[in-house]
């Protein structure tokens, strides 16, 4: 059990004794303080995770203390003691911050009970406060990866979005480009950084359950509705929702969620009541919704109100330069991750990542380093590690100086390929889905890659059909 701290301010003797034995009985390090001004002093020397305070002291008024104990300590967990009766005093101490109040008289155990509970929401806060901090720095601006022209364009327009009152937003660019990322950022840089931050994919969902999703449904409301569910739309209130490829939204549905950014209400499925919430709607698609438009299957207006504020998400091909710093990036992040230590790109292998046209965009790039720091040796990432679609064709032709070599490489091709396959699979125990996300391809694509291979190595064979 850790070593949790206690002060505890009480001008009766015999409490202060009892209260030191029964809680260094159970494994806390107590002092102990007669007075105000001692137990102020105490806080401010030990810092301690939990304080009782006896709100009558002789020389302090047990509600101003309890102010200067918050100043002194933040992290502080105080428990107030009052005597019999004092509801008065006690409100008033929780409203300054008190995290719980005990009567006099009270029980040993009763005391023992609030600070165990004391210390476990102490403990949970400093968790929820770590994640939180996390998550600020992951989708801070700063973070964002790229020096370029059209990063720093983003940048700039995500941080004003972020700043003002926009309630909606819309992102548009290619698959793999970050709209995530930067819907979070807006997020996370804003006023509501301190509220939920919920997301949905509207290709998820066939279009009665997306509406459940989204504004949930009452009691009865259809048959498997044994309960009131409450739907996205509420909790994200007070926060940011997001609707990742809302271009896939059925056209029914659209037509509700165009009220609903118009008024911010909602009912539930089944319900008559409307449902107010004050939320932000930042929309994202890699999908060309003018021409959905002009093809009936998006509503115009809904595009228009979607779009008061529009992010554009460049493809990485126009982020000169910024493919080798997110090339950096992720292989310090999985070198972490696969406890590795590659220390960047050979030259060749930068030539040919700025070359690359990356139709898979970051998450590509993200997917080629992952691969390659998992199953290749360092210290560099080189050509030969490359999947061939980045290498290119051209590498392949015979050079006038190194003919005999390209030639055997030539023939083994397909039986490095098969050696290769082997190797994810031997490291993904059979398991094809896995072994198809490292390489890049489509679980399917995998098992018609397998059959292809079989030829050339027969002993290609999966345990797993996962």
């Amino acid at each position: 059990m850790a070593t949790f701290s206690i002060v505890a301010i009480d001008d009766e003797e015999l409490i202060r004794k009892s209260l030191k034995k029964v809680l260094e009985e159970k494994g806390y390090r107590v002092t102990l303080a007669a007075s105000g001004e001692e137990g102020l002093a105490n806080v401010r020397r030990v810092l301690p995770d939990v304080v009782l305070l006896d709100l009558r002291l002789p020389d302090a008024d047990g509600l101003d203390l309890l102010e200067k104990i918050r100043e002194v300590s933040p992290v502080s967990q105080v428990i107030v003691i009052t005597a019999y009766g004092d509801v008065r005093s006690s409100v008033k101490a929780m409203k300054r911050g008190a995290f719980d109040f005990l009567k006099k008289p009270y029980e040993l155990d009763e005391i023992v009970l609030t600070v165990e509970a004391a210390i476990k929401s102490a403990s949970y806060r400093a968790r929820l406060d770590l994640y939180e901090k996390k998550e600020w720095e992951r989708y801070a601006l700063h973070d964002m990866v790229g020096s370029s022209e059209a990063t720093h364009a983003v940048e700039e327009t995500v941080a004003k979005v972020a700043r003002s009152d926009a309630t909606t937003v819309l992102i548009e660019g290619e698959s793999g480009t970050g709209k995530e990322l930067v819907a979070r950022a807006i997020h996370f840089q804003s006023t509501r950084a301190q509220a939920p931050f919920v997301e949905i994919n509207c290709s998820s969902f066939q279009e009665n359950l997306l509406e459940n999703e989204l504004f949930g449904h009452e009691k009865g409301a259809f048959t498997d509705a044994s309960q009131q569910k409450k739907g996205l739309a509420e909790l994200a209130d007070g926060g940011t929702l997001f609707l990742d490829e809302v271009g896939d939204m059925p056209v029914p549905t659209q037509a509700k969620l165009l009220r609903f950014i118009d008024t911010l209400t909602f009912r539930r499925v089944g319900g008559w009541e409307d449902i107010s919430v004050d939320i932000r709607i930042v929309a994202a698609t890699n999908k060309d919704l003018e021409e959905k438009v002009g093809e009936g299957l998006f509503r115009g207006d809904l595009y228009y109100r979607l779009k008061v504020v529009s992010i554009y998400m460049p493809p990485l091909r126009d982020r000169e330069g910024d493919q080798l710093e997110i090339a950096r990036y992720y292989i310090q992040h999985f070198n972490r991750k696969f406890g590795k230590r590659f220390k960047g790109l050979s030259a060749e292998a930068e030539k040919m990542f700025l070359s690359y046209r990356w139709p898979g965009n970051i998450r590509e790039l993200k997917n080629v380093i992952e691969r390659t720091v998992l199953l290749e040796k360092g210290p560099l990432i080189r050509a030969e590690h490359l999947p061939r679609e980045i290498v290119g064709p051209d590498r392949t032709r015979v050079r006038p100086d190194l003919a005999s070599v390209q030639k055997r490489e030539l023939e083994t091709l397909a039986e490095l390929e098969a050696e290769h396959v082997k190797r994810v699979l031997r490291l993904t125990e059979g398991n094809k889905s896995e072994a198809a996300r490292i390489l890049g391809i489509s679980r399917q694509g995998l098992i018609e890659k397998l059959k292809k291979l079989e030829d050339v190595s027969p002993v290609l064979h999966p345990t797993r059909s996962d």
